[in-house]
């Protein structure tokens, strides 16, 4: 411990890692493994987006014999269960205390900048200085909830983020208009409509798995199918992905949804006095994610065709219910209130939050830059991004492995600095 002379004592550590998460903890396990010393700081307990960030019936949205780390599986927990937010949760909590992870909660990280004439960093927290060798951004990207700004908020509408959902008795009485169709839209839509409401779901483009076939999970296809490790193409479009482990498991199907009374609309385009306007896409959105699972089905059953698999035969999965009116007929605007609606639960995703990050590694849209997560900044690792290495980056394990390379990578980096020298080498 050092004294610092405008803020009092520095704490000083090889390896600070920001973010107490499943990116924290499996960061932890791995410096660890590497011998490296380090402390994880997190502004709220472990795993807190799980706790407090999420609705109520939030379910993993896979199997807890997948969605896990290799060392520990789910406690109590059926292998093909999907596991609550709260016991996600007390999983991490577990977990931490078995690789007796050095986590510091409630610490709030607000400013890390490379140190002068010296390698290091200087990071600020509400808990005081710290220097750092290393400082592993284990944050995610999916910190700060993006909420339009297409309806004013004193329009008299009740407005929130899928992050502010809780359960359907929060909302004031009447209609609901959900905007997006990702697995948060869609899981809380269906939640809503379960509950009696009348629910308006704006649909945008998506992609739309099978939750199981032929008797086994997505994600067994997608790993049989070597569909995990995927690649990040530069260019491409980000498209979410409909999926849910709610009720153990089901495939979204927003043509049931509409059967059941949910109205579907296009991607919500635009609002003005007390209309809601939708772009005319509905038919074509609904048409990419049939696409889409269709394809998924057609791949599994080439692949059981080709290795012998003895797994029975679903015909059924692959037939496309009829269309609804809500389709054939699109709704292109919506007077609000002549629809009784009285809340919008904006499910419109995150977007990063690297403001505390006072270094030269993002681009010029504030992106990292980075390979694997070894970050273009000497020095400063990020972890927890989507297709930090491949498509699984994301999901529990994914991230586990990607700790591994970091961890694999600074143990290198500080070998090489260790290195002193032997002077002239022999002749």
């Amino acid at each position: 411990m050092t004294q610092n002379a405008h803020s009092g004592p520095v704490e000083k550590v090889e390896a600070l890692v920001v973010g107490g998460g499943q990116a924290g903890v499996a960061m932890s396990e791995h410096l660890t493994r590497c011998g490296i010393s380090h402390l994880v700081v997190e502004r709220g307990r472990i795993a807190e987006r799980w706790r407090s960030e999420r609705w109520d019936s939030l379910v993993a949205n896979g199997p807890a014999w997948h969605d896990r780390f290799p060392g520990m599986e789910f406690p109590n927990a059926h292998p093909d269960a999907f596991v609550g937010k709260e016991a996600v949760a007390e999983y991490f909590e577990i977990y931490a205390k078995k690789i007796a992870a050095p986590i510091r909660c409630g610490v709030t990280v607000t400013k890390a900048s490379r140190l002068e004439g010296r390698a290091g960093f200087a990071v600020e927290t509400s808990a005081g200085a710290f220097e750092a060798e290393y400082v592993i951004a284990a944050t995610g990207a999916f910190q700060r909830p993006i909420v339009p700004d297409t309806v004013p908020q004193d329009s008299g509408m009740t407005q929130m983020h899928s992050s502010a959902y809780r359960n359907p008795a929060q909302l004031p009485q009447g209609a609901v208009l959900v905007v997006g169709a990702g697995s948060s839209g869609a899981q809380i839509s269906a939640e809503l409509l379960e509950s009696g409401r009348k629910v308006y779901l704006s649909v945008g483009p998506h992609g739309r798995p099978p939750r199981s076939y032929r008797g086994r999970d997505f994600v067994w296809w997608l790993g049989v199918l070597n569909k995990w490790d995927t690649e990040y193409t530069p260019g491409s479009a980000h498209v979410t992905i409909a999926v849910s482990g709610a009720h153990g498991g089901q495939t979204v199907d927003f043509r049931k949804l509409a059967t059941k009374g949910m109205v579907l609309l296009g991607k919500t385009s635009g609002f003005d006095h007390g209309t809601m306007r939708f772009a005319p896409d509905l038919a074509t959105n609904i048409a990419k994610g049939d696409s889409d699972y269709l394809s998924v089905l057609g791949e599994a059953d080439a692949f059981v065709t080709r290795t012998g698999l003895t797994l029975p035969p679903e015909p059924e999965a692959h037939i496309i219910g009829p269309d609804p009116d809500c389709l054939t007929n699109p709704i292109l605007s919506l007077d609000l209130a002549q629809a009784g609606i009285t809340t919008i639960i904006w499910a419109t995703g995150f977007e990063r939050d690297y403001t505390w990050l006072n270094v030269n590694a993002f681009d010029s849209a504030g992106r990292p830059k980075h390979q694997r997560g070894v970050s273009t900044e000497p020095g400063i690792y990020f972890l927890g991004l989507p297709y930090q290495s491949r498509r699984g980056s994301s999901f529990i394990w994914g991230v586990w492995h990607d700790a591994k390379h970091v961890a694999d990578h600074i143990a290198k980096q500080r070998a090489y600095l260790a290195y002193q020298g032997t002077g002239h080498p022999p002749v």
